[in-house]
């Protein structure tokens, strides 16, 4: 079930969720996966599925005989992913494979006969002879599933293992190398599923159709030179196409034993006949709980994954996230050097621009077992089916079959090394912490102890100046566009994530406050103070303002003078000048993660409404419980059509305390003609235009409190 972070904050002060009666995708699975073929290769399938279907605001529904032989690991994986294809929330029926992962788990006895009796009882209890009525109905043969991964730049752009080599070749022209495929790889890159429908995409509407797009501002240059590293005794050149990160990472597979203890045994018979990792590559183990510290450790796998690199860094998220770390300096040198485009491969479920590392510019999701292979491989333009991995002892050429391990055998390795006391032993007191958590000092009181010197939690102004009462949502005369972006711009463009660059308005404010450079650490870890993180807002190193053409990060214009300055600095000058911001989209503005700073970051940045051609649902949601009024072009309008460019002066008229349907906008040139259009008012339910009202859900929760 996928809700946004100021949606949880509210629910944990009391708040329920409002939505509108979703429509429900009954998804059938029958047969059963092939030899070879993973759980992750199952849900980049149906990811690639249920994107196309469109499941926006919808909730989906996994039904049908397949699911007799899925494990529950497996329905979890799939379950996890319900962001990446768009659903409100993807689940599966309470069927004997529940009871039997709930008794493995260590469950007590009558708990399990209460759920079983009760889903019974209730009609709940799944039984593949019977279809409920749906929506619609989607259907998957398990067993057309082969291996895949997703990348290089959205988790629904499914490519299979065996066109992987070819797919990165023809995708290095989006990247701005000259010699690869066409310029249709662009604008496949411009979408992502969890956008509201558009028109076309609504029963009945008719197809878009499909043009030839343009490369648009990406300059193309020639095939780079491969650049000689020295790194730790070792020589190497780097070039396009390496693999620098190999994570086995995420929420959604490195809970999933099947597909662990496959990497295991991959990295086992790997060791075995003599492979290690390429030198170039930065290897990393996060599992997802510390149960499968416990049965790698049984069955004898951890030295093997170790020998290749995969050490244990912890348990949670860390390169799925941005938290990968830097990469060794020689090879940060060599990437910007050659301008190279250098591959990540990770088991997560999150591959947009710049999240996972800002100097990588191709990521790849892929199985667990995977990840070990291009360890290995140490690049990406490569098959894997026909090329080998290495060589061995005696220089022999080893290929991926021969060590990837039989379904049986990962199953042989489970049934001796899981154990459902393993569960009740480390989740016994999964509260209590570690040593160095339980030693840290505990403030006494009912209030929380705000350090005015932190440079990590701080007060957030969210409240200063509220009034007992709800003003009224005003008009908006004289504003100013702050940033005008395309299609698919995620959260990973807008908030703050990743490393905290020196030059950068965060860098800047961190150094004056007394911080050292290699204290800087990530925002993620510094999300607890909105002077660092509004600084990092519209920063990714991959975000491209039209305001200021051609160019990369955190760059616009302050108009009426048009000077380009950081997006930061700008706010601050119209925030001083009293100056109402808006922010100017294409499709699918706020896709991917439920990032709350990327609506809480520009409500501090001033802005007071975004206009989009169409919204990603959660962040849709998250604007307008920070008080940001969502708008929305008509079908049919966008940017381009209407003939905007982001340096008007902007009005919005007629929203009438957030009441209105449809508003009027008039953005008025230096000089030119008033554009005049009518934009939609995305609140969508009542409680939304009183959240709105209030300025947003926080003040609307506190002014309930303060009422009781």
């Amino acid at each position: 079930w996928g809700v946004g972070g100021i949606e949880a904050e509210a629910a944990m002060l009391g708040e329920a969720i409002s939505m509108l009666v979703p429509q429900v995708v009954g998804f059938r699975l029958g047969g059963e996966l092939r030899e070879g073929a993973t759980a992750t290769d199952l849900v980049l399938t149906v990811t690639q599925i249920l994107r196309a279907a469109g499941v926006v605001g919808k909730f989906v529904e996994y039904f049908g005989e397949g699911l007799v032989g899925l494990p529950l690991a497996d329905r979890a994986t799939i379950g996890n992913m319900s962001p990446e294809y768009g659903a409100t929330c993807g689940f599966f029926p309470v069927d004997e494979e529940t009871l039997k992962y709930l008794e493995l788990t260590g469950r007590p006895a009558e708990r399990i006969e209460l759920v079983e009796a009760y889903c019974r009882q209730q009609g709940l209890f799944h039984d593949p002879r019977e279809e409920p009525t749906y929506s619609q109905v989607i259907e998957l043969d398990l067993g057309e599933v082969e291996p895949s991964l997703a990348g290089p730049r959205r988790p629904q752009d499914r490519v299979p293992l065996a066109e992987a080599k070819q797919s990165f070749l023809t995708a290095l022209s989006t990247f701005g190398v000259s010699d690869a495929g066409s310029s249709a790889d662009k604008a496949l890159a411009d979408t992502f599923p969890t956008s509201d429908p558009t028109t076309e995409q609504a029963p009945g509407g008719e197809a878009l159709r499909e043009e030839e797009p343009a490369l648009g501002d990406i300059a193309l240059a020639e095939r780079a030179e491969p650049v000689p590293v020295a790194l730790a005794g070792k020589r190497f050149e780097l070039e396009h196409g390496n693999v620098v990160i190999a994570a086995i990472t995420s929420c959604t597979n490195t809970s999933n034993p099947a597909v662990m203890i496959g990497a295991g045994l991959v990295a086992k018979k790997a060791v075995e006949r003599g492979l290690t990792s390429k030198p170039w590559v930065k290897t990393s183990l996060a599992p997802g709980s510390k149960v499968v510290t416990d049965y790698y450790e049984r069955a004898g796998l951890t030295p093997y994954l170790e020998a290749l690199g995969f050490h244990t860094v912890g348990y949670g998220c860390t390169t799925c996230i941005g938290n990968s770390g830097p990469l060794p300096d020689e090879i940060s040198a060599a990437v910007e050097e050659g301008d190279l485009v250098v591959c990540a491969v990770l088991s997560g479920n999150r591959n947009f621009e710049a999240r996972i590392h800002p100097e990588v510019k191709a990521n790849y999701l892929a199985s667990p077992p995977l990840v070990v292979a291009y360890a290995l491989a140490g690049r990406m333009d490569i098959e894997l089916d026909t090329e080998p991995l290495g060589q061995d002892r005696d220089g022999n050429d080893v290929f991926l079959r021969d060590v990837w391990p039989s379904s049986q055998e990962i199953k042989d390795t489970i049934a001796t090394s899981l154990q459902g006391a393993m569960f009740q032993r480390r989740y016994a007191d999964v509260f209590t912490g570690e040593e160095r958590w339980r030693e840290l000092p505990v403030p006494e009181g009912d209030l929380f102890r705000w350090d005015p010197d932190s440079t990590y939690v701080r007060l957030p102004p969210y409240f200063d100046g509220m009034s007992a009462e709800p003003g009224i949502v005003a008009d908006i005369a004289g504003g100013r566009c702050l940033v005008m972006i395309g299609d698919s711009v995620t959260t990973d463009h807008i908030s703050p994530a990743g490393s905290i660059k020196l030059d950068s308005p965060a860098g800047r404010y961190l150094v004056e406050s007394g911080v050292e450079r290699r204290a800087f650490n990530s925002y993620g870890s510094r999300r607890g103070n909105h002077e660092v993180m509004v600084r990092g807002t519209f920063a990714n190193v991959r975000l491209r303002n039209l305001l200021v053409p051609g160019s990369e990060g955190t760059w616009t214009a302050h108009f009426p003078d048009g000077e380009e300055t950081t997006i930061y600095e700008a706010s601050e000058r119209y925030l001083a000048e009293g100056v109402p911001l808006i922010v100017i989209a294409g499709k699918e503005y706020g896709s991917g993660s439920s990032r709350d700073w990327a609506a809480k970051g520009p409500s501090l940045l001033g802005v007071r409404a975004v206009i989009a051609e169409s919204y990603e649902r959660i962040h849709r949601s998250n604007l307008l419980m920070m008080g940001i009024l969502p708008l929305q072009f008509r079908d049919g309008e966008t940017p381009t059509t209407l003939g905007l460019t982001g340096r008007e002066l902007y009005a919005i008229e007629g929203v009438q305390d957030g009441q209105a349907r449809e508003v009027s906008v008039t953005a008025s040139p230096d000089g030119g003609e008033p554009i005049r259009f009518a934009a939609r008012v995305r609140l969508d339910t009542p409680r939304e235009r009183e959240y709105l009202r209030h300025g947003g859900i926080l003040p609307f929760v506190l002014r309930r409190l303060l009422a009781q």
